[in-house]
């Protein structure tokens, strides 16, 4: 479902998707378009883009074909989804323990349209931290 989303090529169509958007909050998973996460993520991302579509952007990277950022923000997992506003990081907090990214699959898409509009309601305040609705903690019950 990747190929629903708008994909950034290179290192510079990605610094410009993030630094030429104004009013929205950047969405950008991170990831191999192979990966079956990515893949399932991408769905739920395509399917959520027009409901968000006033207030974000989502794009997709594919880290193989773009491998610029990879140290950077340290792209290690199969599939990780960032948040930008006015070309500033956004952090969010789920009680994952990394606020810098979320790096697993959220597959609620009210859940996930509840951290974006929690990401963009604190970004347009000037926080630089979001806290999400959604307490991920005990996401992994053994």
């Amino acid at each position: 479902m990747s190929y629903m989303l708008p994909h950034l090529g290179s290192g510079w169509a990605v610094d410009q998707a993030i630094v030429t958007e104004e009013e929205k909050v950047v969405i950008i998973r991170w990831g191999h378009d192979w990966s079956p996460e990515c893949m399932a993520q991408d769905e739920i991302l395509a399917r959520i883009a027009d409901k968000v579509s006033k207030f974000a952007v989502i794009y997709v990277v594919d880290i193989s074909e773009v491998p610029e950022f990879t140290v950077m923000y340290e792209l290690v997992d199969s599939c990780t989804i960032m948040f930008f506003y006015r070309n500033r990081h956004i952090l969010v907090d789920v009680s994952s323990g990394n606020n810098n990214k979320i790096n697993f699959l959220i597959e609620d898409e009210d859940d996930l349209i509840s951290i974006i509009e929690a990401v963009y309601v604190a970004a347009t305040q000037g926080k630089g931290l979001a806290v999400s609705p959604i307490d991920y903690s005990t996401r992994y019950r053994y």
